[in-house]
C-alpha cells in the first residue's frame, strides 16, 4: 500500500513531458500583439463602416490582405528555410482568431493559405517543383492558394455513409489527358473553392486516364484555359468560387507525388488536421463578446450602466465561459495537430480533437453572438452596427460546409473504433 502510494505520489517528477504549454511565448506574445494592433487600428475602421455594413458587403478590403501579407501572415507556416516564420498551429490558431476578431472574411483567407501551404510546400512537392514554385508563392502578396477538389453535383454527405466506406472517385469529372508534348489537357468544372477568386496557385484534383486515383495539379491562376468565377452571396467565409478548365494545357511537372492526395484528403476528414476554421469560429464569438461588455458599460439604464445588472452581468459570464472552454478546445487540437505522437503514445484521448473542437465551438460562438446581441436589446439586430455582422457570421460558421451532423458522425466512429479507409481525394 505505502509503495503504491509511493509510485503515484504527486512528488513523482517526470521527465520529457511533451503537454502542451498554456504560457505562451514571448515570440508568439509579439505576433499576437503585432496582429491584435493592425486589426484595431487599420482592419476595423474599414470593414465595420456603418454604410459597408447597411448594405451586407462582405467584400474582401484587397488592400489591407495585401497589408496583412506584407507582416508575414500569409507565410506564416512555411518553414524558414522557404521564407516563412516557420509558426507552429497554436500559433497560426492565435493569429487566426486575432483577424477573425476583426473580420472573418480575411481569416478564413489566410486560414486555407497557411493550411494548403503547410502541406504543398512541407512535403508534397519535389525539388524541382518547390524551385519552379515556392518563389511565385513567397514573393507575391497576392498569391494565395487554394484546393479544388469538390465538383458540382458531387455532395454526398458522409452521414448516408455512416460506419461505411464512401465511395470511390469514379464520379470525379474533371480529366487531366496527356498532350503530344507530354504534358496534361485538363477539363473541367470545380466548384466551391475557397480562395479561387484570390488565389495564384491552385492545386486540382483530375482524374488521369489509366490510373486509380485521382492525381495532383498544381496550375498558376493565370494559365490559358483556367477561368474563375466568383460566388456571389454570404453563405461562406472569404471569397469562394467556380473554376472552369477548357482545353487547360498544364507542365507535365505540374503533377505531385501520389501520396499528395492522401494528404490533403486525411488533413480535410481525419479529425486530426489543423484547427484554423475553428479559431475562426472563435474570433467571431469573441468579438461579439467585446462588443458586447463596451456596450454594456456604456449604456445606462435605472441610473447606472446596465453591466452592473444582474441580468446582463450573467449573460454576459455565459458569453465568457463559452469563449475560454471553445478557446482550450481549439488550442488542445492545433497542439495535437503538431504532436501526432501524443495519441499513439495514449497521452491524448484517441478521438479526432479538431472535430470536437469544431462541433463545440460553431455552436457555442453561434450562442455566444445571439447572447452578445441581447445585451444591445433591439439594437441588436439594427444593419449598420457590428452585432449583426457576427450574429451572421456565428451562422455562416454553423451552416457552412460539412455541417455539425456530420462531424459527430465522424465522432461517434471514432469512439466505437471505425477506421474509414484511405480515400482519393476526390472521393472527399
Amino acid at each position: 500500500m505505502a509503495e503504491n502510494k509511493n509510485r503515484y505520489s504527486g512528488n513523482v517528477k517526470v521527465q520529457g513531458s511533451i503537454m502542451y504549454n498554456l504560457h505562451l511565448t514571448a515570440e508568439q506574445l509579439e505576433i499576437r500583439d503585432m496582429v491584435r494592433d493592425f486589426v484595431t487600428h487599420e482592419l476595423k475602421p474599414v470593414v465595420l463602416k456603418a454604410d459597408r455594413l447597411d448594405v451586407g458587403d462582405r467584400s474582401l478590403p484587397m488592400a489591407l490582405l495585401d497589408k496583412a501579407s506584407q507582416l508575414g501572415l500569409r507565410t506564416l507556416s512555411l518553414a524558414e528555410d522557404h521564407g516563412g516564420a516557420g509558426a507552429d498551429q497554436l500559433t497560426c490558431c492565435t493569429v487566426t482568431e486575432e483577424l477573425a476578431a476583426g473580420d472573418a472574411g480575411i481569416a478564413a483567407t489566410f486560414a486555407e493559405t497557411s493550411r494548403l501551404a503547410k502541406i504543398l510546400f512541407g512535403g508534397a512537392m519535389t525539388d524541382a517543383q518547390h524551385a519552379r514554385f515556392l518563389p511565385l508563392f513567397a514573393e507575391n502578396d497576392r498569391c494565395h492558394l487554394a484546393l479544388a477538389n469538390h465538383e458540382p453535383g458531387n455532395d454526398e454527405s458522409l452521414g448516408v455513409n455512416y460506419h461505411r466506406p464512401v465511395p470511390a472517385a469514379d464520379d470525379i469529372k474533371t480529366v487531366a489527358a496527356r498532350s503530344d508534348d507530354g504534358g496534361w489537357i485538363v477539363n473541367g468544372v470545380k466548384d466551391c473553392v475557397a480562395n479561387a477568386p484570390v488565389a495564384g496557385l491552385i492545386a486540382v484534383a483530375a482524374k488521369i486516364p489509366g490510373q486509380a486515383d485521382a492525381g495532383i495539379l498544381v496550375i498558376q491562376t493565370d494559365t490559358p484555359g483556367l477561368s474563375v468565377r466568383a460566388h456571389e452571396g454570404a453563405w461562406h467565409h472569404g471569397p469562394c468560387g467556380e473554376v472552369t478548365f477548357k482545353n487547360c494545357r498544364v507542365p507535365a511537372a505540374n503533377l505531385l507525388g501520389g501520396e499528395t492526395a492522401e494528404l490533403l484528403a486525411a488533413d480535410e476528414r481525419s479529425g486530426r488536421g489543423n484547427a484554423l476554421m475553428q479559431a475562426v469560429n472563435l474570433g467571431i464569438g469573441r468579438a461579439a463578446y467585446e462588443a458586447a461588455i463596451d456596450y454594456a458599460k456604456l449604456r445606462v439604464q435605472g441610473g447606472r450602466p446596465i453591466a452592473e445588472h444582474q441580468a446582463i452581468g450573467t449573460k454576459l459570464a455565459d458569453i465568457a465561459v463559452k469563449l475560454e472552454v471553445a478557446r482550450a478546445a481549439v488550442w488542445r487540437a492545433a497542439w495535437a495537430c503538431d504532436h501526432p505522437e501524443a495519441y499513439a503514445d495514449r497521452s491524448l484521448s484517441d478521438l479526432p480533437l479538431q472535430t470536437i473542437a469544431q462541433v463545440f465551438t460553431r455552436q457555442a460562438m453561434l450562442e455566444a453572438a445571439k447572447d452578445a446581441a441581447e445585451v444591445f436589446g433591439a439594437m441588436g439586430v439594427m444593419r449598420d452596427i457590428p452585432m449583426q455582422k457576427y450574429a451572421h457570421d456565428a451562422r455562416v460558421s454553423l451552416h457552412g460546409s460539412d455541417s455539425n451532423r456530420e462531424a459527430k458522425l465522424r465522432i461517434a466512429e471514432a469512439l466505437l473504433g471505425y477506421r474509414r479507409p484511405a480515400l482519393a481525394i476526390a472521393a472527399e
